[in-house]
């Protein structure tokens, strides 16, 4: 460097058209360059490390390897999430002289092993072993099946004080030593060890290994995991290598995703960062939501919202049914719906014995003939029935006085204003929200079942690109009847272009359901955030996480975690610009603050007008 030549290369001279290093004189000079801006303030060179301005390095190279050397045994020290540079010095070996040193070498290990059995002594398995070794590379060399080659590996890392240093050298050796590679600090070599590792190809050190090609492969590719890609919306920030998680969920082989994460980790803001950028590419969402968290973005965005409760404005009748698809006939639509609503049955009643089910199943059929519904009517033209026609349908059969009796509280009783009437619900938007807060937690699977189920049917209407957002979705586990439709619609979206996102904090509920695993494993992406400890090594074992990845999830801060699309899998950083962070935060002091600035616009914005 030319101010610093003085202090970067020792016995160098100072250039001789500076006069001196002072700021002042330089800037007089009009001689400052590039290499003079990006030079450390100061220099100091010690035995075991370099004093760069305000960081510290330290240098190694590796001294040793084992026999075998396992394919991608470098990857732990390229992903770790530290800064550190790493140079690799490959320099040919010619083969004809490496012949005549192997010639004298095996000569050597032959006198070694018959001098032993002359004595008598036993056999060493290290002299046979390096006798096998040598005559199978030998003869690999002399097929030109391999080459040989001096090998220099060398790592600097960087610290803020020599503590920090100590850490991260002592991290490396002990992922290092596992693998039985050994390496060693460059002592009273600082500086080369440092000008080895900068982007110049100088290999100063001069620390060599010999490896033959098959090892030598090993250490390639020389990358880190990435999920970057040419189109689809940006999830968040590599934690490995900074790099961008641009990822499309329609492009892989189905579009549905998961997510686990404890409460406060920050899931609900993840997922709502998704949808207002997957809202930019031509996408319809619809999503369930639990505790009203998604109402000011349906309304930053010109969505729908829709709050479900038993004294809502907003109604859906169960008994719907959606025209038949281009590859469907009005038959099976209406024994599809026929099937569903006798799940819907058996969750409001409280399970049915299988008289029960036979009674309530042919009640639905003829509640619909009630209506002149059967296989062969146009559903255009139609209008469905009610809960209540169910209802009397049900009480003049026989065995069904009972079942009318126990339906009686959806139909006359203090639930009815939530499923007795025709739906005035429509969600011809680009994106809607069907609220659940206010529903009774008796009635919540209830009606994430009538929701998700009405949801269905409008998908099915139409083939569109759409992403159907179900949060807080251990609600559904909790019955196997509208666990078994949350699959359904997992399974089966791919054929509409739909894409589910399953979101839920409590992981235990959702696993221990027998359709849980199906769910995950049917969900081309998975996202796990912080997760708690009680849970974590039931995660490990699902997702077959490594200690690393599960300490990983432990101490994770919010926003953090691993990213998983496909075969491939991140630690992940979600971030937010500060525009979509004031639209989806669910931080109560930044709520509170949004609100009272906006009260304090509108305030204004009333004085003005008077």
């Amino acid at each position: 460097m030319a101010l610093f030549s003085g202090l970067f290369s020792k016995g160098e001279e100072k250039r001789k058209d500076i006069p001196s290093i002072l700021p002042k004189e330089i800037f007089q000079a009009s001689v400052l360059e590039l290499k003079d801006i990006i030079a450390p303030s100061a220099l100091k060179v010690t035995p075991k490390e370099l004093n760069l301005g305000e960081k510290i390095t330290r240098s190694f190279f590796v001294i040793s390897y084992p026999r075998f050397l396992t394919e991608s045994w470098f990857s732990p020290i390229i992903n770790m999430d530290k800064v550190f540079d790493v140079s690799i010095f490959i320099h040919p070996i010619e083969t004809s002289k490496v012949l005549r040193q192997f010639q004298k070498k095996v000569a050597e290990v032959q006198s070694q092993i018959h001098t032993r059995e002359e004595r008598g002594l036993v056999r060493d398995p290290m002299l046979d072993v390096a006798y096998q070794d040598l005559e199978s590379l030998r003869d690999q060399l002399q097929q030109a099946q391999e080459k040989l080659y001096d090998v220099g590996l060398y790592i600097t890392i960087y610290g803020d004080n020599e503590e920090g240093l100590d850490k991260i050298e002592s991290e490396i050796k002990s992922i290092l030593e596992a693998k039985l590679v050994y390496i060693k600090p460059a002592l009273f070599q600082q500086e080369e060890g440092y000008k080895s590792t900068l982007p110049l190809g100088n290999d100063l050190l001069a620390v060599h290994s010999k490896l033959n090609s098959s090892p030598l492969s090993s250490l390639f590719p020389f990358t880190s995991f990435d999920l970057t890609s040419d189109k689809g919306i940006l999830y968040g920030i590599n934690r490995h290598n900074s790099s961008l998680v641009l990822f499309d969920r329609f492009s892989l082989e189905n579009y549905n995703s998961i997510t686990f994460a404890k409460s406060g980790a920050g899931k609900s803001y993840a997922t709502k960062l998704e949808i207002l950028r997957t809202l930019m590419f031509d996408t319809e969402v619809i999503c369930m939501d639990p505790e009203n968290e998604y109402e000011y973005l349906a309304e930053a965005v010109g969505g729908r919202y829709f709050k479900i409760s038993l004294n809502s404005e907003h109604h859906i009748n169960p008994f719907d049914l959606p025209l038949p698809g281009p590859d469907e006939s009005a038959a099976n639509v209406l024994r599809s719906n026929i099937i569903n609503l006798v799940g819907l049955f058996r969750l409001m009643m409280g399970g049915l014995t299988a008289e029960e089910d036979a009674i309530i199943d042919r009640a639905i059929t003829e509640t619909y003939a009630l209506k002149d519904i059967t296989a062969d009517s146009d559903f255009r033209n139609i209008e469905p029935p009610l809960m209540s026609d169910f209802e009397l349908v049900l009480s003049g059969m026989e065995g069904g006085d009972s079942l009318a009796q126990r339906l009686t509280k959806y139909t006359k009783g203090t639930w009815a204003g939530f499923i007795n009437k025709p739906t005035n619900v429509d969600i011809n938007k680009k994106f809607v929200v069907f609220s659940l807060r206010d529903m009774e937690d008796e009635l919540k699977p209830i009606a994430m079942y009538i929701v998700t189920h009405y949801i269905w049917n409008a998908i099915r209407k139409e083939l569109k690109k759409r992403l159907l957002v179900i949060d807080e979705a251990w609600w559904m586990m909790k019955s196997d009847d509208t666990a078994s439709f949350l699959m359904g619609l997992v399974k089966r979206g791919r054929k509409y272009y739909l894409g589910v996102a399953t979101i839920t904090q409590d992981v235990d509920d959702f696993l221990k359901s027998p359709y849980g695993l199906p769910i995950i494993t049917n969900s081309s992406i998975q996202v796990l955030l912080k997760q708690s400890p009680t849970i974590i090594d039931k995660l490990q074992t699902t997702f077959n996480l490594t200690d690393e990845e599960k300490y990983l999830l432990l101490e994770s801060d919010v926003g953090e975690g691993i990213f998983f699309a496909g075969l491939k899998h991140v630690a992940i950083k979600i971030i937010a610009s500060y525009t979509e962070d004031q639209i989806i935060t669910s931080d109560p002091s930044q709520v509170l603050a949004i609100k009272k600035a906006r009260e304090l616009e509108q305030h204004g914005n009333t004085r003005e007008g008077q």
